[in-house]
């Protein structure tokens, strides 16, 4: 593995049993290492496995057989136990859903993983607080959720992903409830994210216009890589 990749993913499969013990194969030998600083968009159809390799790329599920090592970690055999606490240190998520706990202001949702990891509460407000002034809702922090628009929560989850400072950032269609103007605010800050921080961000999307923003473009089909290049000039381009 390169000393600059991030992420090393080599002969990865992944199959499901289903209730009635018929085994599904969705993942067919997925090679793919990402360096450190990238803005990778992974595209494919339903059902293609793109949500199937985002849940192993974020230490969400395991792989059948194959290696993945995650920042020089062989994680692919971790115990649930283990994988959460690579989760919790290595990598941000940002969900389309936003997944705001809705008792909670914005800057405690912020702080949330910060207490999960043992930091004093007044550290991890801190910290939380400095998170929000960075993405221009500092006003915000003492907001709930429904009292924010759409936007504006995503942005709160985009700050929850960076408290940590993670190492990776994975976002999974995260503009999928927004509208045009929105969504390309919240593409805005992952842009600023990897260009000014050299964030790794890894992009689920089903929007060509949203991943032409990366600057690589993964494309899958039936459980296979069918392309694997520059964003904006793949087959048709991600436009297509």
């Amino acid at each position: 593995m390169s000393a600059a990749a991030l992420i090393d993913v080599a002969g990865i499969t992944k199959d499901y049993v289903t209730p009635g013990g018929v085994d599904v194969p969705v993942l067919h030998g997925i090679d793919l290492a990402i360096r450190r600083g990238e803005f990778v968009a992974i595209m494919g159809q339903s059902g293609s496995g793109k949500s199937t390799l985002m849940n192993i790329l974020g230490c969400l599920d395991s792989p059948t057989a194959g290696r993945y090592v995650l920042t020089g970690n062989d994680v692919s055999a971790l115990r649930d136990g283990q994988l959460a606490a690579v989760r919790n240190k290595t990598i941000g998520f940002v969900f389309q859903g936003f997944n705001l706990l809705k008792r909670m202001t914005a800057l405690d949702n912020v702080a949330l993983p910060l207490a999960y990891a043992g930091v004093s509460k007044r550290e991890a407000r801190r910290r939380a607080r400095a998170q929000l002034e960075r993405i221009g809702l500092g006003e915000f922090a003492g907001r709930l959720p429904n009292q924010l628009s759409g936007g504006q929560q995503q942005r709160v989850a985009i700050a929850r992903a960076l408290v940590m400072e993670p190492a990776l950032v994975l976002a999974d269609e995260p503009t999928g409830n927004l509208d045009t103007q929105t969504s390309n605010e919240i593409i805005d800050i992952f842009v600023k994210l990897n260009r000014e921080q050299h964030m790794t961000v890894i992009l689920v999307t089903h929007e060509p216009d949203i991943a032409a923003r990366a600057d690589r473009l993964v494309r899958l089909k039936d459980g296979v890589i069918t392309y694997d290049g520059p964003a904006a000039t793949g087959p048709s381009g991600a436009r297509a």
